[in-house]
């Protein structure tokens, strides 16, 4: 099977080795976490009449950061989360576990918000260079024919690489306050691979050619698609169905269940053990499947790994995040999907109207819900401050960008998750290489699953790609999960590198 076949898998090449009806109740399957991976290889498993025990530790809420949180009957999502796939497998799944019913078309606008002004995104340099203004585009314009005519040789940082496409002045105001934001890092210091990933061969002539000529024909992009599928109820809505049709099927989904150790002997994994709401529990399997974080799965070994392995899990990093809601008295704040704060006066990154994704998301037709998101980690301030502090902090923020008024805001919860995005940092490829090759050769009943449960920063319709391999292997086939990609076939080149191809987090500088 090629790499290109894992892309686009059908339905027939991944189903043909598991629809032979047989019931195999031989198969007793442990799944660590309740997200898409998790659930998308307990309904595989389930449906194939093999028995499942899912393990999650939130008490009430599945789908991981697919879920949709609540607060007072207002549900949003923990950022926005399209349903866009090019795989007609998983689309297909989507669908089997939703009714059509259940579905809205949205349609997708989002806009950056960048000093009082709004600018299109996906950028379109016309519409960019007005709302700059005059004196500010005529800046801009022999700010980029300063770039072109001295380029930065060699393009070694992301500031570097944008600069050259696009001069100082469109990349400070585009490209360098929203990412040092999401990242917590200076572009300096962000290695220029990465920008070439996520921005494709884009210039500033390029892009104003793309506009003035349009192109005919070719793929929809992933990044540009128009409008999107979306569950009535939010994406947890979703998981919440799966979750109560594999229980039907006789799956157990255990809430409130926190894995604390993996007993290991002989080659194969014994059980695991959790930390229940009624004290610590034992469960035992022929076959085990982990979406946790690899760091935490790694520390939870029992015997442990061998301290090499530790450090190298030890050594993988992520970028936190939190929600801040807030519920607005009035009904319509703005049109967009969700807003980039590009601006450099508050710490907020980007603001969700969730009333625009689904209406009925919303309780109150008199009402709005806003999510505005944080990027931080868990030793930061900005992460271990009181709640209130931080519901007053997004009002002031939000008010001081014009996008609502304080006296507006009636109410507001903080939703904060951890281990969100896994940072792929200069040593992070052979430190996740080190422990797959010891757990692969100590722990052959045990596969690996999921956006941190690869250290993979993969879409939710990738990571439920990775569960149906890893189920059906699971059931008698002989699949790599590790080869399925992320998103470079959408909007990014493609790499040698098959198992770190596609959607990249930044990297350090060289050195």
């Amino acid at each position: 099977m090629t790499i290109s076949d894992l892309n686009a898998p059908t339905t027939d090449d991944l189903r043909v080795v598991t629809d032979d009806g047989d019931d195999r109740r031989d198969i007793h399957s442990v799944v660590m976490g309740a997200g898409p991976a998790g659930l998308t290889a307990a309904w595989e498993l389930a449906h194939r009449g093999a028995q499942v025990e899912v393990l999650e530790a939130d008490p009430r809420e599945v789908g991981g950061i697919a879920r949709t949180a609540s607060y007072k009957g207002f549900r949003f999502d923990i950022g926005g989360h399209r349903f866009f796939t090019k795989s007609q497998e998983v689309e297909h799944l989507w669908h089997e576990i939703l009714d059509d019913d259940d579905w809205l078309r949205v349609p997708r606008m989002s806009r950056i918000f960048y000093r009082g002004r709004f600018f299109n995104y996906p950028l379109k340099p016309l519409n960019a260079l007005r709302g700059l203004g005059l004196l500010e585009t005529v800046l801009c314009v022999l700010s980029y024919m300063w770039a072109r005519a001295r380029p930065r040789k060699p393009e070694v940082s992301f500031e570097d690489w944008v600069r050259n496409r696009f001069g100082e002045r469109l990349y400070r105001i585009f490209f360098k306050t929203y990412t040092e934001k999401v990242w917590g890092m200076p572009c300096k210091e962000i290695s220029a691979d990465w920008a070439a990933q996520r921005i494709k061969g884009l210039s500033l002539l390029g892009a104003l050619k793309d506009a003035l000529l349009p192109s005919k024909g070719g793929e929809v992009v992933k990044t540009l698609i128009d409008e999107f599928e979306y569950p009535k109820l939010g994406p947890g809505m979703m998981w919440e169905t799966a979750a109560e049709k594999i229980k039907r099927l006789g799956a157990s989904v255990h809430m409130a269940h926190r894995v604390t150790g993996v007993r290991h002997a002989g080659g194969r994994v014994e059980a695991v053990e959790a930390a229940g709401p009624h004290g610590p529990v034992e469960f035992g399997g022929t076959d085990f499947v982990s979406t946790l974080p690899i760091r935490d799965l790694v520390n939870m070994l029992e015997p442990p790994a061998p301290p090499e392995v530790q450090t190298a899990a030890n050594a993988l990093k992520y970028r936190d995040f939190l929600t801040v809601v807030l519920i607005v008295d009035r009904p319509d704040s703005f049109p967009d999907n969700w807003i980039y704060v590009h601006d450099p006066s508050v710490a907020l990154g980007r603001v969700q109207n969730f009333r625009n994704w689904s209406p009925y998301m919303v309780p109150d037709e008199s009402k709005t819900a806003l999510g505005l998101e944080y990027f931080c980690l868990q030793d930061d301030a900005l992460w271990s401050m009181e709640d209130a502090a931080l519901v007053e902090l997004g009002t002031k923020e939000l008010a001081s960008i014009g996008l609502c008024k304080p006296d507006e805001i009636v109410d507001g919860t903080i939703v904060r998750m951890p281990k969100a995005y896994p940072v792929y940092d200069d040593a992070y490829r052979q430190n996740v290489a080190l422990v797959r090759s010891y757990l692969d050769a100590t722990m052959k009943n045990l596969q690996l699953v999921g956006r941190n449960g690869m250290h993979k920063y993969n879409n939710q319709d990738h990571s439920m790609m990775t569960a149906l391999f890893a189920a059906r292997n699971i059931l008698g086939a002989d699949l790599d999960q590790w080869r399925v990609n992320t998103d470079a076939e959408y909007h990014e080149e493609a790499r040698e590198d098959a198992d770190t191809a596609g959607r990249l987090v930044p990297r350090s500088v060289p050195t």
